[in-house]
């Protein structure tokens, strides 16, 4: 049973501008997240957009937004395949296992100026 969906956009030159502010991005992401985002060279701005629009489209799908959770306790990653893939950690684990919820469905897709995720969440 679906328990909650959420979707979001961000525009990209936010995390352009994020990038000229020192610890900026260390404070939202996972160290995995940006190591894995910053080795694809001129897409890393891409890829961190999709994944900071994962985090936003996680709260709204839980149903209580992101307060009181660690953005760089949800780690999204790309598995063997290439499939977009959500680990939860502290405090964004706990507000998951809250709802009941055993599974998390994740889409991200980017073009130019916009990226987009949305996150399923199911019991």
């Amino acid at each position: 049973m679906i328990l909650g969906v959420g979707l979001d956009v961000v525009h990209v030159d936010r995390l352009r501008h994020w990038q000229r502010v020192p610890g900026l991005l260390e404070r939202f992401f996972h160290p995995d997240e940006l190591d894995a985002a910053l080795s694809r060279g001129s897409g890393a701005i891409l890829s961190l957009a999709a994944r900071f629009a994962a985090k936003e489209a996680f709260g709204k799908a839980i149903g209580t937004g992101l307060r009181g959770i660690t953005l760089k306790n949800i780690l999204v990653l790309n598995n063997h395949n290439g499939r977009p893939c959500m680990t939860l950690f502290g405090n964004a684990r706990e507000a998951f296992e809250r709802t009941g919820a055993k599974t998390i469905h994740l889409s991200l897709t980017h073009e130019r100026d916009n990226a987009l995720a949305v996150v399923i969440i199911e019991s």
